[in-house]
């Protein structure tokens, strides 16, 4: 084995990041737990227990500075309260916001939501029930989640492909590229709009949707006195939920495609029995989580396993090192989905665990479910594999393949 005599190097801008981190995460875990990079000014933790510890520590690792890069460092927090986004608050603010929402995504609600998501799921697969030919992403897993978070938010049928646009748009990062475009901050923008305007008409006309009811309930913001939410506030849960209701499940699955293509094996135990997709769809978020770090802010110093963060820094909680760190996990390296449950990270921890894990594990499972329904094999064309280059988020933006029966 070579042992490299240069520092290792985190650079979430890089092509490395983005094409394959896992060595470098390796290299990060066993030589800098508690790594500082000081061309971007931030640290980053890349050991399960720390980012784990780190989850749990709302008091010392904020969000209310932002959770992205670029805001970490660059935005003033007075400014990041005007977007009153949910994972971009602290509790107890955070915490009766997240109750408003949480009550659409209680268990109940969330197996309600089954034959929809069939139904949606179907709807996208059908097309390609007599083709051999097609691509898992841009024709399947990226289409079908935002349909199913936008009919839930009561968007227009004609305009929920717009909201996946705007969506990856303003998520795009070139190589190097830490400050938002123009271009991504016009889509961002341009989404942000949709959804105030959609806004103002559902308090008009008010649906059987989640945005109708939004503007319907009130919420104690702290005084004991009980006021509706406005329309900026109503805005930006959509614009949250749109967002990462579709970004998890379209990297998850296309991620799905690819690992089962190169582990035929674990495929086939898919095809024998359908009961361990719930589980497989665990070892997925494990072995290639779409989100690949999550942002925070040290706002007390904090002494960790590797190492001391200081006050006043960006520390991103690397997902995609902690769960391949062999100290957390036996064979950590392996894909195996019937490996045994334990505490998963790959859709958040803590206060800020997501609000829609249950209906994008829902999602997740029947997508899977009816690709092994409909084909015994799907073969990837490899040579047509493209990967997104995002913000936080990690997966394939093209996934080509054969499908047989």
């Amino acid at each position: 084995m070579t042992v490299s005599t240069t520092p290792v190097e985190f650079d979430p801008f890089s092509e490395e990041f983005f094409n394959d981190p896992y060595e470098m995460y390796r290299r990060l875990r066993d030589e800098a737990p508690v790594y500082y990079n000081e061309r971007y000014g931030f640290y980053a933790l890349s050991r399960f227990a720390d980012v784990l510890a780190a989850h749990r520590d709302w008091e010392g690792f904020s969000s209310a500075h932002g959770v992205e890069l670029f805001m970490l460092s660059n935005v003033d927090p007075e400014e990041i309260r005007a977007y009153r986004s949910i994972i971009m608050m602290d509790p107890p603010e955070h915490d009766r916001f997240r109750a408003l929402v949480s009550r659409v995504f209680t268990p109940r609600a969330v197996a309600a939501l089954e034959p929809m998501i069939r139904e949606v799921v179907c709807g996208f697969l059908e097309p390609f029930d007599d083709a051999r030919e097609f691509d898992a992403v841009a024709d399947f897993s990226a289409p079908f989640p935002v349909e199913v978070i936008s009919r839930m938010l009561g968007v227009p049928e004609g305009e929920r492909q717009q909201i996946r646009h705007w969506l990856d748009l303003g998520l795009h990062r070139e190589p190097g590229q830490l400050a938002p475009s123009p271009e991504n901050e016009q889509a961002t923008l341009e989404s942000g709009l949709y959804f105030h305007e959609l806004t103002v008409a559902k308090r008009g006309h008010p649906g059987d949707d989640m945005l109708s009811r939004l503007t319907q309930i009130t919420v104690d913001r702290g005084d004991g006195l009980e006021t509706g939410l406005d329309d900026a506030e109503i805005a930006g849960f959509a614009t949250l939920l749109g967002g990462a209701g579709a970004e998890t499940v379209t990297k998850l699955v296309g991620n799905a495609v690819v690992l089962f293509w190169q582990h035929p094996e674990q495929w086939q135990k898919v095809l024998d029995d359908h009961e361990k997709i719930p589980r497989a769809v665990e070892e997925l978020l494990r072995f290639w989580p779409p989100s690949q770090y999550q942002g925070r802010f040290c706002v007390e110093e904090r002494e960790l396993g590797g190492g001391t963060i200081p006050a006043g820094h960006p520390v991103l909680l690397v997902t995609g090192a902690a769960t391949r760190d062999p100290r957390a996990f036996d064979r950590a390296d392996e894909f195996d989905i019937e490996r045994q449950p334990g505490i998963t990270i790959g859709f958040g921890h803590g206060v800020h665990s997501c609000l829609g894990a249950a209906l994008a594990r829902m999602e997740s499972r029947i997508a899977i479910e009816e690709l092994a329904t409909r084909w015994r094999r799907l073969e990837v064309d490899e040579a047509g594999l493209r990967r997104v280059h995002m913000a936080n988020v990690a997966g394939f933006a093209n996934v080509p393949v054969t499908a047989v029966r």
